[in-house]
């Protein structure tokens, strides 16, 4: 599994139409292949400012099977417009917490 992780800064002002434009976005993202689940959190200390995490089986579920997708249009159309700057994307993998497997084992 890895963690996309994009940090979202909202236009000013934008945000109740962004959250909404989200609500129905999560559906095309969560019908992709390789798709495990996400989550938007909206930051405290910074006013339109959003981070986004979904969990993909692969980077290429991400990439390819979503990214090269006729539904990331759909997607792109919904929410791209309300981002400044354009988010950048990064994609982690973890290497330690619960659930792990002990190096002594």
């Amino acid at each position: 599994m890895i963690l996309e992780i994009a940090q979202l800064q909202v236009k000013p002002g934008q945000s109740p139409e962004f959250e909404v434009a989200f609500n129905t976005a999560q559906s095309i993202i969560a019908s992709m292949p390789g798709y495990l689940g996400h989550d938007l959190q909206k930051c405290i200390e910074r006013t339109d400012h959003y981070m986004l995490l979904v969990r993909w089986a692969s980077v290429e579920h991400h990439e390819v099977g979503f990214r090269k997708s006729t539904q990331y249009q759909e997607w792109r159309k919904l929410l791209h417009h309300f981002y400044d700057p354009f988010p950048t994307v990064l994609h982690y993998e973890q290497v330690a917490g619960p659930g792990m497997a002990s190096a002594s084992t």
